[in-house]
């Protein structure tokens, strides 16, 4: 029987922590902790604003501005300037930091060895699916739900990214122009805009407009393809609907194309009905309500 979810997490954490070396002051023999050590890793492949850090790596400020002045002082990184913004600070490894950065990289595989090789090959296999499956279910988690105005920098990337989509799997494509028509409805006192973000990266989005004082409409609704089967589109729904109740609506619609076979399916088990077409939108080819 499986136990309780809260306990089952608590007790791989302990056992992961004590194995990993989380709370060795010296972490993977490295001579420095784990905060420095996992800014190390963050940074390769290139730099990285402070503040795509902060976001990423969902530390305070503080915290992470001492981190940086440790790794700076001992000439692992440079913190510089942004060319194109000087109000931005870029972090990047030096010589030196890129050294550090691959010396923590062969003791962490030397570490995964150690805890793997003992397994037989079928072993490895189902220990690899199940902490992919745990990484994907705790990434999915700890997504939040963020109200921003539809013209912000998430807002535009979620949209242009749902855009594309739509532009690849409709026959035809997608005129982008018509679709971005109503970012004005989705803001303001009438409308909303929620993005979904890990990390500091937008991995869905969906927007709210009303109709009528009673009426509202679901527009935008999007995941990226990487996190789907994993909820967030319920969640996205769920919160929209919650948006549209505090609005005052008593219904809200949406629309929808047959191409879109999961939109359908989840719509249809959320509790929304088939009704006649409501709007002149060229794309859906299904048009759903449901009544609070």
């Amino acid at each position: 029987m499986v136990d309780d979810p809260v306990a089952t997490l608590r007790r791989f954490n302990r056992s992961w922590s004590q194995r990993v070396g989380v709370l060795d002051e010296s972490f993977l023999g490295s001579g420095r902790p784990l905060g420095p050590s996992r800014l190390l890793f963050e940074l390769r492949g290139g730099g990285s604003s402070v503040r795509e850090l902060r976001e990423r790596m969902d530390l305070d400020s503080g915290y992470l501005s001492r981190l940086l002045r440790q790794l700076e002082s001992e000439g692992l990184i440079a913190v510089t300037p942004d060319p194109a913004d000087a109000r931005r600070r870029i972090a990047t490894l030096t010589k030196r930091g890129v050294a550090a950065q691959q010396d923590l990289d062969d003791r962490s595989d030397s570490l995964a060895h150690g805890l793997v090789d003992a397994l037989s090959d079928r072993q490895r296999v189902r220990l690899a699916e199940s902490l992919d499956q745990a990484d994907r279910l705790i990434r999915a988690a700890t997504v939040s739900l963020d109200l921003v105005d539809p013209g912000s920098e998430h807002a535009r990337t979620a949209v242009a990214a749902y855009f594309q989509e739509l532009d690849e799997t409709f026959e035809g494509g997608f005129d982008v122009a018509a679709g971005a028509a109503d970012e004005q409805t989705l803001g303001g006192a009438t409308g909303r805009f929620l993005v979904a973000v890990s990390g500091g990266v937008v991995v869905g989005c969906g927007g709210l407009q009303s109709l009528s004082d009673d009426v509202g409409e679901i527009k935008r609704m999007w995941v990226h393809h990487d996190w789907r089967g994993l909820g967030l589109a319920g969640r996205l729904l769920r919160r929209l609907e919650e948006e549209s109740l505090a609005l005052g609506h008593r219904v809200v619609r949406l629309d929808t194309n047959s191409s879109l076979a999961e939109a359908l399916a989840m719509y249809r088990a959320a509790g929304y009905v088939e009704i006649p077409r409501y709007n002149d939108n060229p794309y859906p080819d299904h048009w759903f309500e449901k009544r609070f």
